[in-house]
Parts: C-alpha cells; sequence; structure tokens
C-alpha cells in the first residue's frame, strides 16, 4: 500500500498531510500543521525575513521526521504567493534542501486553484449544479468555478490575508481611514471578476483554508443556536462578523472561539474580503471545507500512481482540456495536430520493445504532439524555440513544471536539429528522464514525418521487427501517393541507430 506525503508552505501557515492509498481511495494517516508566517513582510519589502524562513525551515524539518516514520513514498512539496513573490526565495529553497533534502516547487496561483479543486472534487460527492470554491490563504485568494466537476473558470487575486494586514492595517484596533482604504482596495480587486461570478450564476460556495475555518466559527459562537450550520456562514452573518471583528482589538479577537492566537492578527483582513466577495458576487453564503491544497497534491499523486482512481479521471480530463484550448488560443491546426497525435500513439504502442518507455512517457509525448506547432503563433522563423518558450511556461493544467519542461523538449527537436545533453531544453530536465525525452523526441519526429503531407495520405503503417532492423510498411488510401512520407522517414533513419541501436527501413504497399 504506497503512503504519500503533501507539504503545502503557504504564506501564514505550513501544513503536511501523509496519506494511505487502499482500494483506490486515499486514507490519512497523519496531519500537521503550524502557523509561521513567512509572507510577513515580503509583500512591503519584497523579501523573506531571516526569522521566518529559519522557523519555517524548523517545522519543515520536524515535518520530514514525521514522513520518515511513517515510511512514505512519493513526497510533494509545493509553495505559494510567498515564495512567488519573494526575491530571495531561492534562498529558501535552497535552506530546505540543505536540510530535508526536498526540492520545493512553487507552484502558480492558477495551479493553486487547480490542486484545491482537484481535492475537494476528488473527496466530496458530485454536485451537477455550478460551485464557486474559494480559498484565502495569506498571500492569494483562488476563486474557481466548478461545474460537473469541472473547472469552468478560475482566477487568483491578491488578497491574502497576511499581504493585506501588512500593507493596510498598522493600528489595533484598526482605524476607520485604514479600513476604507482596505475595503476600497479588495473591492477594486473583487469587481473586476464579479460579473464572470455572477454570470456563471454559482448554487453553492465552498470556502477552504484557515481563515474560512476561523470564520465559521466565528458565526456559529455568535449564533444563539450555535450547533447548527457550524461550517456554513451567510451573507448577513458575514456582514455582522467583518464589522465586529474589525472594532475589536487583538486580545479581544483571540478570546473568540476558533480564531486562535497567530489567526487573530490577521483576521479582520480575511473578513472583509469574504464580506466583499459574497456582497459583490451576489452570493448567499459559504460553507466551510476543511479539504485543500494538500488534498489536492495527494489525490495528484495517488492519479499518477494508480490511474484508475477518481481523481486519475479528473485530471486527464483537466489536462486534455487544457492542452485543446492551448491548440485554440496558438491557432494550431487541430486536424493535423489529431493525426500527429494518433501516429505517435501507434508508434509507442508497436515499437514499445524498442523503446522500452516507461508508461508516463506516452502522455507526455500525446502531449507534445497536440502542442508541437504553438511557436508558429509567435514567428515561423524559430518556431521550434518559441514552442519550447511556451510550453514550458505556459498554464498547461494537470502537469509539473518538471513535466511540462519534459514535453516541451519532446516538442523542441522536430526540425534539422537534435537535442545536447549541454543544451539548455536538456538540462533543465532531471537527468534520469533524458534518454527517454531523446527516444520520445524520435518517436514523434517519425509521427510528424508520416504526416508531413496534411493530406492523411497514409492510411496505416505496419511494423515489422527482424534482428536489428525495424521495417515501416506505409499503406495509402486509394489513389494517394505516399512519396513525402517516406523521404521524411527515411531522413530519420541514421537518427533511429544513434537511439535506438536499430536499422530502420522503409516501403509503400
Amino acid at each position: 500500500m504506497p503512503t504519500f506525503a503533501a507539504v503545502d508552505i503557504g504564506s501564514n501557515s505550513v501544513r503536511l498531510k501523509i496519506a494511505r492509498l487502499t482500494r483506490g481511495r486515499l486514507h490519512p494517516v497523519h496531519e500537521d500543521r503550524e502557523v509561521t508566517r513567512l509572507g510577513e513582510g515580503v509583500f512591503r519589502s519584497g523579501f523573506l525575513s531571516p526569522e521566518s524562513m529559519a522557523e519555517t525551515v524548523k517545522v519543515l524539518r520536524r515535518f520530514h521526521r514525521a514522513m520518515q516514520q511513517a515510511v512514505t513514498d512519493p513526497v510533494r512539496v509545493v509553495a505559494t504567493s510567498a515564495l512567488r513573490d519573494a526575491r530571495n526565495s531561492q534562498a529558501f529553497l535552497e535552506w530546505v534542501r540543505s536540510a530535508t533534502g526536498w526540492k520545493v516547487e512553487i507552484i502558480s496561483g492558477l495551479e493553486e486553484a487547480r490542486l484545491i479543486h482537484l481535492g475537494l472534487v476528488s473527496n466530496l460527492r458530485g454536485d451537477s449544479s455550478p460551485t464557486l470554491m474559494m480559498d484565502l490563504g495569506g498571500g492569494s485568494c483562488e476563486l474557481t468555478v466548478s461545474d460537473k466537476s469541472q473547472i469552468r473558470d478560475t482566477v487568483s487575486l491578491p488578497l491574502g490575508a497576511v499581504r493585506l494586514t501588512d500593507e493596510f492595517l498598522r493600528h489595533d484596533p484598526p482605524r476607520k481611514g485604514e479600513l476604507k482604504r482596505l475595503q476600497g482596495f479588495v473591492a477594486r480587486e473583487v469587481n473586476r471578476i464579479a460579473p464572470r461570478i455572477v454570470a456563471a450564476r454559482v448554487k453553492s460556495v465552498i470556502a477552504t483554508s484557515g481563515t474560512a475555518a476561523a470564520l465559521a466559527a466565528t458565526a456559529s459562537h455568535l449564533r444563539k443556536n450555535g450547533s447548527r450550520q457550524r461550517l456554513a456562514v451567510s451573507l448577513a452573518e458575514m456582514t455582522r462578523i467583518a464589522k465586529r471583528l474589525s472594532r475589536l482589538p487583538v486580545e479581544e479577537r483571540r478570546k473568540i472561539e476558533g480564531i486562535g492566537l497567530r489567526r487573530a492578527e490577521i483576521i479582520v483582513a480575511g473578513a472583509v474580503v469574504y464580506h466583499e466577495l459574497l456582497e459583490r458576487c451576489h452570493l448567499k453564503g459559504f460553507r466551510y471545507s476543511p479539504l485543500g491544497l494538500r488534498d489536492g497534491l495527494l489525490a495528484q499523486m495517488a492519479a499518477e500512481y494508480d490511474r484508475s482512481t477518481r481523481s486519475g479521471k479528473q485530471i486527464e480530463s483537466e489536462r486534455w482540456e487544457s492542452i485543446t484550448r492551448a491548440v485554440a488560443h496558438y491557432r494550431v491546426d487541430i486536424k493535423h495536430a489529431l493525426d500527429v497525435r494518433e501516429s505517435a500513439m501507434f508508434l509507442f504502442s508497436a515499437l514499445r520493445s524498442v523503446h522500452g518507455l516507461a508508461p508516463e512517457f506516452r502522455e507526455w509525448l500525446s502531449a507534445a504532439a497536440m502542442l508541437y506547432e504553438v511557436g508558429d503563433y509567435l514567428n515561423r522563423n524559430g518556431h521550434h524555440r518559441h514552442t519550447y518558450y511556451i510550453i514550458s511556461n505556459s498554464e498547461i493544467l494537470g502537469y509539473t513544471p518538471q513535466q511540462r519542461r519534459i514535453i516541451a523538449a519532446i516538442a523542441r527537436y522536430l526540425g534539422k536539429s537534435r537535442p545536447a545533453i549541454e543544451e539548455a531544453p536538456m538540462k533543465a530536465i532531471d537527468p534520469a528522464d533524458r534518454p527517454g525525452v531523446q527516444k520520445a523526441i524520435l518517436l514523434l519526429r517519425l509521427a510528424r514525418a508520416l504526416n508531413l503531407g496534411r493530406s492523411r495520405a497514409v492510411e496505416k503503417v505496419r511494423v515489422s521487427q527482424r534482428a536489428g532492423e525495424v521495417k515501416l510498411t506505409l499503406v495509402p488510401r486509394r489513389r494517394m501517393g505516399v512519396d513525402l512520407e517516406l523521404w521524411a522517414v527515411e531522413k530519420d533513419a541514421a537518427y533511429f541507430r544513434e537511439v535506438f541501436g536499430r536499422a530502420l527501413s522503409t516501403a509503400a504497399e
């Protein structure tokens, strides 16, 4: 039974969750959380403070010991808004690596939103009506509209509770002028996206993260029948809570059950954000869920281990939708892309005994086949380099940064150049994956060659193998020739021998 661990390094707190995969379902084994306020000061100065870094690394060492005791398999560690903004983030990443051996991924706001969505839909009962998912962290606020468990819209706003507190609230309790400026800033950001939320006609709202938990606990505390709807907060309640909390000094806020000592320092800003979101997006309220980013990370790891899981199907759908959106955005010929993909998938299966690639390369090859022409959108000259840049830097949801770099490298070398280890696209890939990437590049070159005329001249390909030789027999469509495709495949015969150690021959039937 594989055991996975997910670490979320947020701007306010650091969280760990360990879960074991049993019969296609994740079962929690251990959870831990600590407020380290890593983002404090970042949003004004642009730098992580030595104190917050030291405190966070101390907690991460504790998490590392817990993982060793639980004997975890894959571990994924991600960082969010504070690390995205900090100019000295690399120093922190090196500190974490030396202390724990972990390689931290700094994920974008949109990827953060996708993972939170994955964590929710993988663990909650499906809702056929549009749902808004809200996650307000220390540095940013992620909003995702989900319909039938699919992402329909997502946005990341700079409305984190730590960020806003640092920027606007200097006195305890906050002064009227400070609150007015804070509300004005939040209103401006929310108004930019409110029409999209209103147009989505969401029927329910799910809020995650510690701020939502504290507000739900506060709402329950202030009710006369506090046990009812403990995890839900209405707009009317949110209005009262935001006003009440803004008038209390921090010591009084700490006495409210559910807020906590450190959360009390930033809860006013968080309450203002939730109030503005509910009011300006015409929402009736929200219900709190303890699920979040770390649950999405665990679901992703479980899906990569076993694609038959519920999250595996979810990720496949997200990836395909994201790829087809990119194809449309960059004006790629979708019919040709699908033809090249079909040929690539055929070659991957037919030559499995030759290339010996791991199963995950099939999906990376598929994505590269769909996207290898995106560079043409920028400029036909140097389009292969543009393709690499677009794929490795775009928000193609569902893939890690390392996986995007692999897909980008596979799509990069389809011209005259061949991959060399000293070149940047190959150096950016983990050494263990480089031989596989070279093989996948060659498979895509052959798939492209089989469709070079863009006329679907090749009806099918027969593959035969004899000692030391692979033969591709091209069967043309009726009244069509395949001379161009034969010529293109034969051009890679020497490269085929170099990569696979076998001769490649071709023929037309």
